[in-house]
């Protein structure tokens, strides 16, 4: 995620820098192929006009569809952040003199391993996602080195080689790690050591968040419908190819205005339409670690520094930098 007031216009220009190539090579092409044969095979512009309003009407829908996906997965993992800290003080503030200590902090320990595992679970690549390789996000180092490790290298840090072995076994182990949570719980009331009220609040807190791995595994495994992205896509190609026809037939009629204008306006506008798509197309899958990505992994070490301070822990890591202007 990008933290900065504003991109720069030089890393916009980067990143999109393939369409505005493209369109000027193109659109070059096209009169210098006008000069060279002297061919009127300009087209009117009215048409192409109509033609681009709905590509624009398609675009939006579009930007409307992969913004809502993007805000609802923040809105999933602000709900996380909520319910991960109502369960570590549900569990601290269970009386002393029947729970000891010991228990409560490994119980807030597998709690921190469910939003590590999670985190890396969302991390998967998707046949339908980019390709943003971990070890190419070369403007976060940070990020880059911890996911280079894997989940492994965090889970060590709050669950027994023995159980993390044990987890390894299955195909969903945040899940797991909740299921665990649960038995726990259902344990502690048996014996006594907790009253059923307080039992069924925290097995409720467990639920919501079920709820919310749910919420996130379905942004994450079902796509933004092929169908309307791969349409959107191709009729911008269509409107895009025909732009500098169109604007060839303004230009050259024109006693002021010289058809080599053609060239750089088409430019610009095929950039234009080009770059709202690219937005749109980056905007669908909200947990593929590219740079405007809802920050799921300083949202999950924001949740493992109010546990462990909540535990009093000393070795509490710090918050993720920004790096670059990113917050992964």
């Amino acid at each position: 995620m990008y933290v900065n007031r504003h991109y720069h216009i030089w890393s916009t220009v980067r990143w999109s820098k393939k369409p505005l190539l493209n369109s000027l090579f193109y659109s070059a092409a096209i009169i210098v192929l006008y000069e060279i044969t002297g061919i009127p095979f300009s087209l009117p512009w009215q048409p192409i006009s109509v033609i681009g309003i709905a590509v624009a009407f398609y675009l939006g829908f579009k930007n409307n569809s992969s913004y809502d996906r993007a805000w609802e997965a923040r809105k999933i993992w602000g709900a996380i952040v909520n319910d991960s800290r109502s369960l570590a003080i549900g569990i601290l503030s269970l009386p002393s003199s029947q729970i000891p200590f010991e228990w409560k902090k490994e119980f807030v320990f597998r709690h921190i391993a469910w939003v590590m595992a999670l985190k890396h679970t969302m991390r998967k690549r998707k046949s339908w996602e980019h390709d943003s390789k971990i070890e190419n996000l070369i403007f976060t180092p940070h990020f880059r080195e911890e996911g280079m490790k894997g989940m492994n290298a965090e889970l060590e840090k709050y669950l027994s080689s023995e159980e993390i072995q044990k987890l390894h076994t299955f195909n969903n182990i945040p899940i797991q790690i909740l299921k665990a949570q649960s038995l726990k719980l259902k344990n502690l009331e048996e014996i006594g050591g907790i009253t059923e009220y307080k039992h069924v609040w925290l097995q409720q807190l467990i639920a919501r968040l079920v709820d919310n791995q749910g919420a996130s595994e379905r942004i994450k495994n079902f796509p933004f419908p092929r169908q309307y992205a791969s349409t959107g896509l191709f009729i911008n190609y269509i409107f895009c190819a025909l732009i500098p026809f169109g604007l060839l037939d303004i230009f050259s009629q024109s006693e002021i205005l010289h058809y080599w204008l053609t060239v750089p306006f088409s430019t610009i506008i095929i950039w234009i339409f080009f770059l709202v798509d690219r937005i749109g197309d980056y905007s669908e899958n909200p947990f593929e670690a590219a740079y405007n990505d809802v920050p799921i992994s300083s949202i999950s070490r924001v949740i493992e520094i109010d546990l462990l301070e909540m535990l009093e822990e000393k070795d509490v890591p710090p918050p993720y930098p920004v790096e670059n202007g990113f917050l992964m």
